[in-house]
């Protein structure tokens, strides 16, 4: 698993950088929420990405890594850990039954909030959470386990928990790898952007004020 994990994760590294040329600063209103995917991100650390580069960065190369260790763990789960896979089968069956808004996004946007944060005294018509929180018809609700199999799955819970911990690990080494080659791309393509971002904001507060 380690060398085939390692050539994915240099190809998502390469996928990422060359999805940096198409980043744009966000000029519209920003989010308050805090992103638990990226903040304080052993990936991040590791590529030496966790400081002084922008969050839709951080989020594109974060997201990717996420991906390769849940591909590991469904491997892993299916081949492994039977109950666990029915549970999830069955979950997935479940969801396909309901909108679901956050499926199937660029890596770039997968995991952030759906909705912005609401202005007070406007009021949305309606949000994407709310459309989601539809409920499950009574004919496809879990079936009720026996204490026997809720034992099973939790150890098996355990067991894909530990799967994710030991891919992640060593997603962490092999991004190390890339760390010059990572930053070489933020100096390139980024931070000439953001430059001249704070460039355009030093000019704005700088200008006299004009008289009518």
């Amino acid at each position: 698993m380690e060398r085939t994990l390692e050539a994915k994760v240099g190809s998502a590294v390469d996928t990422w950088i060359a999805w940096l040329p198409r980043w744009k600063p966000a000029t519209h209103r920003v989010r308050t929420r805090v992103c638990r995917r990226c903040l304080g991100s052993p990936f991040l650390k590791a590529i030496g990405l966790d400081s002084d580069v922008p969050h839709g960065v951080q989020h594109g190369l974060t997201t990717r890594m996420k991906s390769l260790i849940d591909d590991v763990v469904d491997e892993y789960t299916e081949k492994n850990l039977p109950l666990l896979s029915r549970e999830l089968r069955e979950s997935e069956s479940r969801k396909a039954r309901t909108y679901q808004p956050d499926v199937g996004l660029d890596p770039e946007f997968d995991g952030l909030q759906l909705d912005p944060d609401p202005v007070p005294g406007e009021p949305f018509l309606f949000t994407l959470g709310e459309l989601a929180e539809g409920g499950v018809p009574e004919s496809v609700r879990p079936v009720e386990l026996s204490d026997e199999e809720k034992q099973a799955l939790r150890t098996e819970i355990r067991l894909a928990d530990e799967c994710a911990d030991h891919a992640g690990r060593l997603i962490c080494q092999h991004l190390q790898q890339h760390r010059v080659r990572a930053r070489e791309a933020i100096a390139v393509m980024i931070e000439p952007q953001v430059n001249a971002l704070l460039d355009a904001l030093s000019e704005s507060l700088d200008a006299p004020p004009t008289r009518w």
